[in-house]
């Protein structure tokens, strides 16, 4: 992949503002008539940026309302809890009704609503399951959190987020996916992996604030105050990266070449996404974001 992918950065003092600033940077009218699964990052009910922050939710799933696609759907599995408490807990369930959007609580699907995925070569002994709203709908919008991980993963951003869309368990399957991932010494390919196997048309990164270690429930609070998109998952995660460096973060995301990152390294090779940082054109849209995006330029040139 050799063409350039821009990546949008907005001043995030106004939250709504914001999401629809960097939203500007792309032709949202091919959702029109569609239907769209939006995956966000509801992995348990702890505050943002633990979890979305539900004006973000509300931000993005409005405007991709305005393009009056067929139907939108979010799907969400919690690996911090039980998903539809964890939805609840967050508002999530209480905004759906008030806006008009469905909600797919992943852990209470049926067999017939997991689509299996083997292939050679994957770092998963049995393969997985990926849930049917992300293969079958006609775009996949997500939105993700700016965080270090202490399990393993070392960051989670776009790539990590597409774990939630996987199943830890199906019927009639006597078998743990997630307790598989977990343990591996290939966590972090596994997790590259995932996203091979879905579509992701459009990435909303709030980097309001973010952890800076810990992570992914709790850890070292930064103010970053910009909302960033981008429609290439590698590039998102590679920018995510660079802005967690340039505000101090642990030594696992801290050292090295950003594309020598396990999951993006894995990420790349597997064509999920762009192979370079020099791929990468960061697009300041307001005062604030020029300076987040010249500390993040800063990082990216090291590479």
């Amino acid at each position: 992949m050799g063409e350039h992918v821009d990546i949008f950065i907005a001043d995030a003092a106004d939250r709504f503002g914001g999401v629809e600033s960097v939203l500007g940077g792309f032709d949202l009218s091919v959702l029109a008539g569609s239907s769209v699964a939006v995956k966000a990052n509801y992995n348990s009910a702890d505050p943002f940026p633990a979890s979305t922050h539900i004006e973000t939710l509300d931000a993005l799933c409005t405007i991709i309302a305005d393009q009056k696609p067929e139907k939108i759907t979010l799907a969400e599995r919690s690996g911090g809890g039980e998903t539809r408490d964890v939805l609840a807990r967050t508002g999530v369930l209480a905004l759906a009704r008030d806006r008009g959007f469905a909600v797919t609580v992943l852990d209470e699907m049926e067999r017939n609503g997991w689509h299996e995925i083997q292939a050679p070569n994957l770092h998963w002994s049995r393969g997985f399951f990926i849930a049917a709203p992300f293969i079958r709908s006609d775009h996949v919008v997500q939105t993700c959190c700016l965080k270090t991980h202490r399990y393993g993963g070392h960051f989670t951003l776009s790539l990590k987020n597409a774990v939630g869309c996987i199943a830890k368990r199906v019927q009639n399957l006597n078998y743990d996916f997630m307790n598989e991932l977990h343990t591996s010494p290939h966590q972090r390919s596994m997790i590259a992996e995932i996203n091979k196997f879905f579509r992701t048309d459009l990435v909303v990164l709030d980097a309001t604030e973010g952890f800076a270690s810990g992570g992914p429930d709790k850890g070292k609070l930064i103010n970053p105050g910009v909302i960033l998109a981008g429609s290439d998952r590698v590039a998102i995660d590679a920018v995510g990266v660079a802005l967690l460096r340039s505000f101090g973060t642990v030594p696992d995301v801290a050292n090295g070449r950003i594309f020598d990152q396990e999951q993006i390294a894995r990420a790349a090779l597997l064509g999920i996404g762009i192979s370079s940082t020099k791929q990468i054109r960061l697009q300041p849209l307001d005062k604030k974001a020029e300076n987040i995006a010249a500390k993040i330029q800063e990082q990216l040139d090291k590479d």
